[in-house]
């Protein structure tokens, strides 16, 4: 019987837009890019130069710290530029794709269960599947040199207009099933899977942890912290489900495989669906015809509305991303009186406006303002209503801003990433973006233990 998590302390943001199960019909991507901001912790050294003819699978890029892992074509086709910003950071690897068919370099399908722990690593870094693996603390890139107490992976999305993982794997069991397999070689602990309670999908070889309640309940860092919290010195590998089902298809198929779904969500889209496509193509590919034209701007997001990158139609889709979202920007609202009326289309997590009555079901379109000014982090509990953890997200946050490092120790810094508090920077009255202060925590921390 699988264990049960009952989480009360979130908030579940119902907007306008959800993906229905269907499959749309993209357009041909013209590009496609690596971008190494998609895999925080890498230090990238490019080894191609436009011109240079490249498969699907062929490495691109190296970690100049950790030179066996790579970032890997995910096209067949040439090279077309290298671009770089301040300081010669590198932004992205551009290539285009071969017309008509795409050539992969073949790793070859292996049987999981007949390689050992190094051998299931040694084809991951060939295949450039590594850096879909992330390690706590710090959430990062994992390092092939460690050996994680346990590795964790949640199989549902809970975040506004998340997609369906029930009908992304829809018909890839066997590929997931296999990457579970694989994480079962790479650590000598548990694979804990956090699934929705009463959700009835067959696992093997991992301990399935049920969860009910609101967003976050999907967060890999709730299941950590109500089944093993991190302790100083342990580390623990996670993953997402859809880089699992491409890591499984590595072995089954012997290829690096990214194809996907992606889903199309939003109040300002016009068709709302799954578009299959491959990580690294244009987000116009993506949203073109989709996106309401003849309104005032629209926000597009890599990513869900509280952790998404805000992206244009000439950007790319982040690797790990399955999702694309589209709201009102909102910079021609203005609002009569504010919220002196009574507000029955607005969302208010205080209960400031009368559509609280309306049910918890009901939908909103909330656009991308910020609605309220700056101002000093405000000690009211405001945060502990929707952080489900056995943390205090104030006094971390407060240790994090004075780099109090023996005080964020204590208050759980190893077991959090930017993402949970997401919520927290939703909710927050004095518009501190708190993930960025996450973000740039953690990164203190590892520079100053590495």
């Amino acid at each position: 019987m699988a264990n049960v998590i009952k989480i009360k302390r979130g908030l579940d943001i119902h907007l306008r837009g959800t993906a229905a199960n269907v499959i749309l019909e993209g357009k041909p991507s013209e590009t496609y890019a690596v971008l190494p901001a998609s895999f925080h912790g890498i230090v990238p050294k490019v080894v191609v130069k436009p011109g240079d003819k490249v498969k699907a699978g062929t490495t691109v890029m190296t970690d100049k710290n950790k030179p066996e892992i790579k970032l890997v074509s995910p096209v067949s086709g040439e090279v077309t530029a290298v671009n770089r910003g301040d300081k010669r950071k590198l932004l992205s690897i551009v290539i285009k794709p071969d017309t008509g068919t795409t050539d992969y370099i073949a790793f070859g399908a292996k049987d999981v269960k007949a390689l050992s722990s190094q051998e299931v690593k040694e084809s991951l870094l060939e295949a450039g599947l590594w850096p879909f693996i992330k390690q706590r603390p710090f959430d990062i890139v994992a390092s092939p040199a460690d050996t994680p107490r346990d590795i964790y992976l949640s199989t549902f999305y809970s975040a506004p207009l998340a997609p369906d993982f029930s009908y992304i794997v829809r018909g890839r069991e066997d590929d997931f099933q296999t990457g579970l397999d694989v994480m079962n070689k790479l650590t000598g602990g548990k694979v804990y899977v956090g699934i929705r309670r009463g959700a009835k999908l067959p696992l093997k070889g991992v301990e399935v942890i049920e969860v009910e309640g609101p967003h976050p309940a999907a967060n890999v860092s709730v299941l950590i912290n109500h089944t093993k919290p991190i302790n100083k010195g342990e580390t623990i590998w996670t993953v997402s489900p859809d880089n699992l089902i491409t890591i499984g298809a590595l072995f089954n198929k012997g290829i690096a495989d990214f194809s996907r779904l992606v889903a199309v969500t939003g109040s300002e889209t016009t068709e709302r669906g799954y578009i299959r496509t491959i990580a690294g193509c244009t987000i116009r590919s993506l949203v073109q015809g989709k996106v309401m034209e003849g309104v005032d701007k629209v926000r597009l997001i890599s990513g869900n509305v509280l952790t998404g990158v805000r992206v244009s139609k000439d950007d790319y889709l982040l690797a790990s991303d399955n999702q694309i979202t589209a709201i009102p920007e909102g910079d021609n609202d203005h609002d009569f009186l504010g919220w002196a009326l009574p507000g029955l289309n607005k969302f208010s997590v205080s209960r400031t406006f009368l559509s609280w009555l309306m049910g918890k079901k009901k939908e909103y379109v909330i656009d991308a303002r910020i609605r309220g000014g700056k101002r000093a982090m405000i000690m009211s509990n405001e945060y502990d209503k929707v952080f489900p953890m056995d943390i205090y997200p104030e006094f971390l946050l407060k240790a994090i801003i004075t780099f109090d490092i023996d005080k964020m120790e204590n208050l759980g810094i190893y077991e959090v990433a930017p993402e949970d508090f997401a919520l927290c920077e939703f909710v927050d009255t004095s518009k501190i973006e708190l993930q960025e202060i996450v973000r740039s925590g953690l990164d203190l921390l590892y520079k100053e233990m590495n």
